[in-house]
């Protein structure tokens, strides 16, 4: 019985009309994974036959001063890899040490961009705990990304096991430090070594970690927009919500123009009524009055054009719980947001993200005029400030939470001299 995915993909070219080279080079294919999946043999991905090969001292790196951090630029001692094919299914998942791939210049992610990934943090706690933050939310996105570009299921539960072992082989790199933490970043590649545009017959999953400092090492650093129409970061149909390699790429020549103007980022806007979606690689949130009077947090919706981020769906669960004002997941135009700036009717505004958890806005630059945003606080908006202050202390365990995951317990002796320190 074929996989939904490759039922969709046949389905897709009966009823397309592409031509016929096209169905010649893509037919194949399909044919080659359907019978894969068909194949009793399969493996899944399975975290009781992981393997471990451990550094040895002497190939150890000297890890980075905390204080000397930069965002992905260095990287701890061990990798998760796995690789897939359509006759086999997934090998043994293998923890190794950190290293460069082997692959062939004719693999098709180098050329139809069959890549997509994920980013999530690890934690320790003032005990010396180790945790994640809502790893599950990651997974079933991971899942979701690798479907639409048609790289191959798997079982996220046991990768996240496999990456929980990862994380816990290379603890010693996470900072001790509030604040710090390890950046996990798990990657699916397309790796079948053929030119033709198809579902590719082999692919490879790989996790690496990064330790990282604080996005704001001095306080909230408030950024200023540039609302552009003429870059669009997403469209209905495409792969918004996804995070797949080819919807950044795009982004980083309007990131140079906007900071050639003077602004730090983008705030993307879609179609003719400029709809407000996204800002740079975050969400986006307003805080304001509405026209009938209520407070509102207003983002838009998940309607496909947007990604379904973990930061999101926490802030806006939180504020639900709290119950204080109306949280609305819905469409608004940039000229109703600078109506409502122009009306005094503005309370805040704020990027969310894995990185930065949120990002204060200062000013957004739109047909010409720039528009300043208030900040109650001198550098941030108070929600912004109280969203932050809570996530973080959900994530280093201070609040007991369902969302922050303990993967490694310290032991006693460790808890003593964590709590000394």
């Amino acid at each position: 019985m074929l996989s939904v995915g490759v039922q969709r993909a046949g389905v897709s070219l009966a009823r397309s009309g592409v031509a016929a080279c096209a169905a010649r080079v893509a037919l194949p294919a399909i044919r080659q994974m359907a019978r894969g999946y068909a194949t009793p043999k399969l493996q899944e991905v399975d975290f009781s036959k992981l393997e471990i090969q451990h550094c040895v001292p002497s190939v150890k790196k000297t890890k980075t001063p905390a204080k000397d951090l930069v965002f992905g630029r260095t990287f701890s001692d061990h990798m998760l890899e796995l690789d897939w094919t359509s006759e086999d299914g997934w090998s043994h998942p293998h923890i190794h040490p950190f290293g460069n791939l082997s692959l062939s210049p004719s693999c098709t992610v180098f050329h139809y961009a069959l890549e997509c990934f994920e980013g999530m943090k690890a934690y320790k706690d003032k005990n010396g705990n180790v945790r994640l933050f809502r790893p599950d939310m990651n997974m079933r996105r991971l899942e979701r990304s690798c479907e639409r570009i048609a790289l191959p299921s798997f079982n996220g539960d046991q990768l996240l096991e496999c990456i929980k072992e990862l994380v816990r082989t290379d603890k010693d790199w996470i900072p001790d430090q509030h604040g710090f933490s390890l950046y996990v970043r798990p990657t699916a590649i397309a790796t079948q070594p053929t030119l033709g545009v198809g579902p590719s017959a082999a692919a490879k999953m790989f996790v690496i970690c990064s330790p990282v400092g604080p996005y704001y090492k001095t306080g909230f650093a408030p950024v200023s927009l540039l609302a552009d129409p003429k870059f669009v970061r997403a469209w209905p149909g495409g792969v918004g919500q996804y995070k797949v390699g080819g919807n950044y790429a795009p982004g980083i020549n309007p990131q140079t123009e906007a900071a050639n103007r003077g602004y730090n980022q983008n705030l993307w806007l879609f179609g003719n009524e400029h709809f407000v979606t996204e800002v740079g690689t975050m969400n986006f949130f307003v805080l304001w009055k509405n026209e009938r009077g209520e407070k509102e947090l207003i983002t838009a919706p998940l309607d496909g054009t947007i990604l379904p981020g973990v930061t999101r769906d926490s802030i806006l669960q939180l504020c639900r719980e709290w119950n204080e004002f109306t949280v609305s997941e819905r469409p608004f135009t940039m000229k109703e947001l600078v109506k409502a700036i122009k009306d005094d009717r503005v309370v805040e505004v704020f990027g969310a993200g894995t990185a930065c958890i949120v990002s204060p806005v200062k000013n957004i630059g739109y047909e010409g005029t720039d528009y300043a945003i208030p900040l109650a606080l001198g550098n941030a908006g108070e929600l912004t400030q109280r969203l932050a202050d809570t996530i973080m202390s959900i994530q280093y365990g201070e609040v007991e939470h369902p969302w922050s995951v303990v993967i490694d317990r310290a032991e006693p002796n460790a808890q003593k001299m964590a709590h000394a320190a």
